[in-house]
């Protein structure tokens, strides 16, 4: 059916939690312009929500690591399938990619191929590896929406369309200022009083620390272990401590009852108010950031897909802040320095406050001034639409 006689269609593709939210935002941002529009693709509860026509979920596309991936080669390739039918049958009009490369790289190349604009959202991480990837994607996407301000230049100089938008996680509402103090409040940090900590069954004076083991199960099986050790480690060391489990969307809060924590799916208001953070490293290492709540980063994987990134892996750190700044502003562990010890050891000067407490805080303040304003979603819709347009226009002169 030619796009005249239907309403125009959107396929978006995103496969991991931060992406399902991330481009939910963006679809609600097109829909307040252009309602009419229709759309179809994979996601999550999040996107679903939006409106969109959920072909797969997160609990298949949400794996990451070359072995994770290896498992589940079937499913992928079934799926790609499915997309490119849809392509070749032409009933979508753009393809909107939300991060998630292994898979949506494909999909740009093969969109391309058959004439459609692609918009990728949230590019890969060239700067890391794989850097014949930037060549590659600015030959296959008509736009390039980045979200790290040290980007842009990349794609650029391999003649991208590219466009530096934002981080969208600065859009997300807060409570307020540092480690999650209002504008208006004043007293420590973690001092907060806040409608989790009733939840909870804490006090305003009582100090938090954030626990955020992974969005993916086999993260937080990984993760969970050394991050429980180092939690009680910490509380011998700190008396009146109280460790807290951020629970991810998707994730089963049963899978921590063995731990003896509390537990809470409130990520954002947990880091908002807490004293200190243990984060996995990737995108809440960001979220801890924005609420400028002091964390520690940590990163294991499988033998198989470390045994691959030292040697594929080309930058001097792992954690986003250290790496905006381009120099170490907060503690990075990896692979077997994961262990309840270490990362307890690391916790302690950001418990007990001082110049490195201090350094950490002021470092924080300067990625978040590096990550533009609000309106993320809004610039990258309004990218969406001026490519659908251009469709639209050649449609109506095709007609004529």
């Amino acid at each position: 059916m030619h796009l005249s006689e239907r309403p125009p269609r959107i396929l978006i593709l995103a496969g991991e939690v931060s992406g399902d939210d991330h481009g939910a935002r963006v679809v609600d941002a097109t829909r307040a312009i252009r309602p009419e529009i229709e759309w179809v693709g994979t996601g999550g509860a999040r996107l679903a929500a939006a409106g969109v026509e959920i072909w797969a979920g997160l609990d298949r596309l949400a794996v990451m690591g070359f072995a994770e991936v290896v498992r589940d080669l079937g499913f992928f390739r079934a799926l790609e399938r499915r997309v490119v039918a849809a392509l070749d049958a032409r009933c979508v009009d753009l393809v909107l990619l939300v991060d998630y490369p292994g898979f949506n790289l494909r999909i740009a190349r093969r969109a391309r191929e058959r004439g459609i604009p692609v918009l990728y959202y949230i590019a890969p991480q060239v700067w890391a590896w794989k850097p014949h990837r930037a060549r590659r994607l600015a030959r296959d996407a008509d736009r390039i929406a980045v979200i790290l301000p040290f980007e842009a230049p990349i794609f650029e100089a391999e003649g991208g369309d590219v466009e530096f938008v934002g981080h969208p996680l600065v859009e997300a509402p807060r409570r307020g200022g540092v480690a999650g103090l209002p504008s208006d409040a004043s007293g420590p940090a973690g001092s907060v009083s806040t409608p989790l900590r009733a939840d909870l069954g804490v006090g305003e004076e009582t100090p938090l620390l954030a626990l955020l083991p992974g969005s993916r199960v086999h993260e937080v099986e990984r993760h969970l272990p050394p991050f429980v050790e180092a939690a009680r480690r910490a509380v011998r060391s700190h008396p009146g401590l109280v460790p807290v489990i951020g629970v991810a969307p998707g994730i089963e809060t049963g899978r921590f009852a063995g731990t003896g924590l509390r537990t809470t799916p409130r990520v954002r208001e947990l880091l908002d108010t807490a004293r200190a953070a243990l984060v996995k490293s990737g995108t809440s290492t960001l979220e801890a950031t924005i609420a400028g709540v002091p964390l520690v980063t940590a990163w294991r994987s499988s033998p198989l897909t470390w045994w691959l990134a030292r040697r594929l892996v080309r930058v001097e750190h792992v954690a986003l802040p250290n790496l905006i700044l381009d120099r170490r502003v907060v503690p990075e562990l990896l692979q077997s320095e994961v262990t309840g010890e270490r990362l307890a050891a690391a916790l302690d000067p950001l418990l007990s406050g001082g110049r490195e407490r201090e350094a950490i805080v002021g470092g924080l303040a300067e990625v978040r001034a590096k990550l533009g304003g609000p309106g993320a979603a809004r610039r990258v819709a309004t990218i969406a639409l001026e490519l659908l347009e251009k469709v639209e226009l050649r449609g109506r002169r095709g007609e004529r």
